[in-house]
């Protein structure tokens, strides 16, 4: 605010004690339970707003120590050993396939060597029919 404006918020702050000072005791009492009344329903956390301005509300909400709490620590827990659990999952799966393929070949009458000529598996199929 510059100098113009407070000296105006002075001036009109002047004005209304000057106002109330001029008021009747029972109006005064009115204004006062009146005010008090919208006091007790005031809310000290605003309503959330559509929009993009809930990412500003989201980050402090991370900041704030409530953030941490037992449940949201709980929930991330599970989350990541159940991620850690389908990784292991999967890549045992990979290894199992590769395990198996290699005991196939070993175990099979066929040597190695056949599988990787070229010309095996045409012959297998004229072979076959």
């Amino acid at each position: 605010m510059n100098r113009s404006e407070h000296e105006l918020a002075r001036k009109l702050v002047q004005y209304l004690d000057d106002g109330v000072d001029r008021l009747e005791p029972s109006v005064r009492a009115r204004l006062q339970a009146v005010r008090n009344a919208a006091l007790s329903k005031y809310r000290e956390h605003p309503e959330p707003v559509l929009g993009l301005a809930w990412a500003g509300q989201a980050a402090a909400r991370v900041t704030e120590h409530s953030f941490y709490d037992r449940r949201n620590l709980v929930a991330v827990a599970t989350l990541v050993l159940a991620l850690t659990g389908v990784a292991y999952w999967q890549s045992n799966a990979v290894v199992n396939e590769v395990a198996d393929l290699d005991t196939s070949l070993l175990t099979d009458e066929l040597p190695v060597n056949a599988y990787l000529d070229k010309g095996f598996d045409s012959w297998l199929k004229r072979s076959s029919r």
